[in-house]
């Protein structure tokens, strides 16, 4: 079976990757990266037909380049400036940073190495890739849609009676069931609700002439971790004085878990909290964060109802809606949410990753609140990561 191409814009990637790679593009041009892809799903096998596949789409993601009119879209994003844009006319996806590789026992591997600028690109589309690839392989496709159509209606009605009063960004694009059936979950939700507020797909906003949504990812702290003369339990003061510089208190949502969200406060202070927009949670249990992060504002003398909690950790709409709930009247609240909306079929859908793990030729790793979700290649280095976390954690916690 050959598919047709399932990248076809450059635009069809998550917006942080953009927000990322213009700090990285103004401020770190000389940090190199590796990722590694990961499957967490037991029991998921991929075969030879699929990795010839995968392949033959990656192929086609590096033929393709900015249009201008992509590139004009870029710059009307109040944040992405124009030298940065100007570099995008330039960058391409280098076929050369890529290998993929099939085991025996039917694993897939897949490496990205390469200037960091390059590589951290990478990611967004390959999951698109991996995931369609798969779902179109493994399974009579137009069943899946099917069931996903039933329960996108299902949705959509729930919203429209007012079962759902939240509102939310589709987040869905890294681990959805197919590019058609993405574009169609945001036409529907767009046009008949009024509860997305919009997507971090750069292309479907663009299309469908909504908000794209995103600030930074995990990754984004872990590459300080890399950088010599950077203490480990201290990236996060210089991943958010890179951003604020950056941005200027635009772009403004923080993320907190990369090495916990106790060490994020650290470096949380009267200032950041002030310029800082809001902050994502994307681990460990939401309320107990929450409440953390209202306590900590309160302890500055911030009215935590100016501030945004965004919460992006593996939703369903019921679990937004109890949040929504449980926080309503005591700050804002907005939810990002992927898989649920963009391939909640009658098949499980994948939990596939591509995480940066070598900086610089230095592990790096992100430890985060839950601590199943930490993944590092080297354990030496993750207990000498959280051994430097804690330490700091037992001298300066207030």
């Amino acid at each position: 079976m050959k598919l047709a191409p399932i990248v076809v814009s450059l635009l069809d990637t998550d917006l942080y990757k953009f927000n990322m790679d213009q700090v990285i593009f103004h401020k770190h041009t000389d940090l190199c990266g590796q990722y590694y892809f990961k499957c967490r799903n037991a029991g998921v096998k991929f075969t030879p037909e699929m990795a010839e596949e995968i392949n033959g789409q990656i192929d086609h993601l590096c033929s393709l380049r900015f249009t201008d009119e992509e590139l004009h879209y870029l710059r009307s994003i109040r944040f992405i400036k124009n030298d940065y844009v100007e570099f995008l006319r330039l960058w391409h996806p280098i076929r050369d940073y890529v290998k993929v590789e099939l085991g025996a026992d039917g694993e897939l591997s897949i490496v990205v190495d390469g200037p960091l600028f390059s590589a951290m690109q990478f990611e967004i589309y390959l999951l698109e890739i991996v995931n369609e690839v798969y779902f179109r392989f493994a399974y009579d496709y137009e069943t899946l849609l099917g069931s996903a159509k039933e329960r996108l209606d299902n949705k959509i009605k729930a919203m429209n009676d007012g079962t759902y009063d939240f509102a939310f960004a589709e987040f869905g694009c890294r681990r959805r069931l197919s590019r058609e059936w993405e574009d169609e979950v945001v036409r529907r939700f767009v046009t008949e609700t009024k509860n997305c507020v919009g997507t971090s797909n750069v292309y479907l906003a663009k299309k469908y002439g909504v908000k794209p949504i995103g600030t930074y990812a995990h990754e984004f702290v872990q590459m300080y971790q890399g950088i010599d003369s950077i203490p480990l339990a201290y990236t996060n003061h210089y991943a958010l004085q890179d951003w604020y510089d950056e941005y200027k208190g635009d772009n403004g949502t923080a993320l907190t878990d990369t090495i916990t969200t106790d060490l994020f406060l650290l470096d949380f202070d009267r200032a950041n909290a002030n310029n800082y927009s809001g902050v994502r949670h994307d681990s460990g249990d939401p309320y107990v964060w929450g409440e953390k992060m209202i306590k900590h504002y309160q302890s500055y003398g911030i009215d935590p109802k100016s501030k945004l909690l965004l919460f992006s950790d593996s939703l369903d709409f019921d679990r937004a809606q109890k949040l929504q709930d449980y926080f309503r009247g005591k700050t804002k609240v907005s939810f990002g949410i992927g898989t649920f909306v963009s391939n909640d079929t009658s098949a499980e859908a994948l939990n596939i990753v591509i995480k940066l793990q070598y900086v610089n030729g230095r592990p790096v790793a992100k430890l985060s609140d839950t601590p199943g979700k930490a993944m590092c290649r080297d354990e030496e280095y993750l207990e000498y990561l959280k051994r430097s976390v804690e330490f700091r954690l037992h001298r300066e916690k207030r």
